[in-house]
C-alpha cells in the first residue's frame, strides 16, 4: 500500500453543485480552463484539510472524520462573492467565497488537529490520482496547505476553475450533504470519494 494526495472537504448540496458546475462551464467555454467541475469525478468543493496520507490508514481517517460530523453542527453557508487569486506560477484562479463563520473556521481547526497524526506536507506525483499531467503548482499547493491555507489563514472558498470570473454573484445560501476524504487529482480536484459521511441538517 502506497500514499496518496489527499482533501478532507465539504460537498454541497445538488443546487449549489449546479451553480459551480454553470460558472466553471462559462470559463471553460471562454478559456479553455483546465479545470471542468461534474458530479462524478471532478466535484465542487469546500477544502478543509490537505495532505498525503498511508492507505493503511483510511479506515482511521473515517473514524474521525465520523466522529467530528457528529459533533459539530453546521447550518448554512452563504457565497459571498469572488475571489481571484494568482498561483504560484502566476496563472489566476476564480473561487466562490464562502463567508467564513465560528462553525467552519472550528471544524477546519478539529480536522487539522485530528488528523496531524496521519497527514503529511510530503508529495510527489506518484501520490496524486492517475489523471496525466500533475502541474507543479499542484504540488505547492499541497506542500504549502498547513503552513500558507489553515487556521489564521484558512480561507473557505469553492474553487470554480482558472480565470477571471466576473465579481457579481449574488449572496447565495446553501447546506453541505457530505464530509468526505478524496483523493486528489491536477490541479487539487477531488476525483475520487474514498470516505463519505452523511451530514444531518
Amino acid at each position: 500500500m502506497g500514499r496518496k494526495a489527499v482533501d478532507v472537504v465539504l460537498l454541497p448540496e445538488e443546487t449549489m453543485m449546479n451553480r459551480a458546475i454553470e460558472a466553471n462551464a462559462e470559463l471553460v467555454k471562454k478559456l479553455g480552463c483546465k479545470i471542468v467541475l461534474n458530479k462524478q469525478n471532478c466535484l465542487p468543493h469546500i477544502s478543509l484539510a490537505m495532505g498525503t496520507i498511508n492507505e493503511t490508514d483510511i479506515g482511521n481517517i473515517g473514524k474521525i472524520l465520523k466522529a467530528v460530523a457528529k459533533e459539530n453542527f453546521l447550518g448554512d453557508f452563504k457565497i459571498v462573492g469572488v475571489h481571484v487569486e494568482t498561483n504560484a506560477v502566476g496563472q489566476q484562479v476564480s473561487a466562490f467565497i464562502v463567508e467564513k463563520t465560528d462553525r467552519i473556521q472550528s471544524l477546519h481547526e478539529r480536522i487539522m488537529n485530528g488528523l496531524a497524526p496521519y497527514l503529511s506536507s510530503d508529495v510527489d506525483r506518484t501520490m496524486m490520482y492517475p489523471s496525466g499531467e500533475i502541474a507543479e503548482s499542484t504540488l505547492l499547493w499541497i506542500r504549502n496547505y498547513r503552513e500558507k491555507s489553515s487556521f489564521q489563514n484558512f480561507s473557505p472558498h469553492i474553487t470554480i476553475g482558472y480565470g477571471q470570473m466576473q465579481n457579481r454573484v449574488p449572496q447565495i445560501e446553501f447546506a453541505a450533504t457530505k464530509l468526505a476524504l478524496c483523493h486528489l487529482g491536477n490541479h487539487c480536484t477531488c476525483r475520487e470519494i474514498l470516505v463519505s459521511i452523511e451530514l444531518k441538517r
